[in-house]
């Protein structure tokens, strides 16, 4: 049995740092979405941790580098999450709104993650294109959509000209918009785009939007 005055052996040292870390990430998830990158302060993150701010800045550097890691681990989430996804087995059609779905669920469950996205989005992408792995990380979903695409335009039930990045950006904005949106578009137009009872008629809605445009007849352009 080890005794309380006993020091840590290593493992339990990088175990306890990873934690340390993890937690640190978590709350400033939180402060960064909370109140954005000029508002958030390494001392309130510290307050909420079980650490200090100059462990904080042990761990990262300091507030942008933090900021950084934090958007990190947002987009490495859904970049997982489209890793996961299993397709293979679907025709097109049903591949590419599984895709879409997953897109939307994702945003949904995420809400800070549409706000750090548009937090940095107001600091020009800075940290992002400033991040080598973030330079990295890409998009897996890129790579199944360019497989659907050339499985949908073999088979004869997808338009030829259709980019997958574009169409990326079809899915993501749909998702981006609901949730990013949400408080301006109800007070304007008295909907609430992430009610509930709401939720499947736009999960579909996004699906037929983007089999609509995938199998437009555009014989006529």
């Amino acid at each position: 049995m080890t005794s309380v005055d006993e020091p840590a052996r290593p493992g339990e040292r990088i175990r306890d740092a990873a934690r340390t870390r993890a937690e640190i990430l978590d709350v400033a998830t939180q402060e960064f979405a909370r109140a954005g990158y000029d508002g958030a302060r390494v001392d309130d993150i510290a307050a909420r941790t079980r650490t200090t701010k100059r462990m904080i800045y042990y761990y990262f550097g300091g507030k942008e580098q933090l900021f950084t890691a934090v958007l990190e681990q947002a987009y490495g989430v859904i970049r997982e999450a489209e890793q996961e996804l299993d397709v293979e087995h679907l025709d097109p059609v049903a591949a590419i709104r599984r895709l879409a779905e997953v897109t939307f669920d994702h945003h949904e469950q995420h809400p800070d993650f549409i706000r750090l996205v548009s937090i940095e989005n107001i600091h020009g992408a800075e940290h992002i294109a400033a991040s080598e792995k973030l330079g990295k990380i890409g998009s897996p979903a890129l790579d199944v959509i360019r497989r659907i695409l050339a499985s949908g335009q073999e088979s004869g039930l997808f338009t030829a000209d259709v980019d997958a990045v574009d169409l990326h950006a079809m899915i993501s904005s749909f998702c981006f918009f609901r949730v990013a949106n949400r408080h301006t578009f109800g007070a304007l137009f008295g909907r609430d785009l992430v009610a509930a009872e709401q939720r499947e008629h736009y999960r579909t809605m996004l699906g037929d939007m983007v089999i609509a445009y995938l199998t437009a007849d555009r014989a006529a352009d």
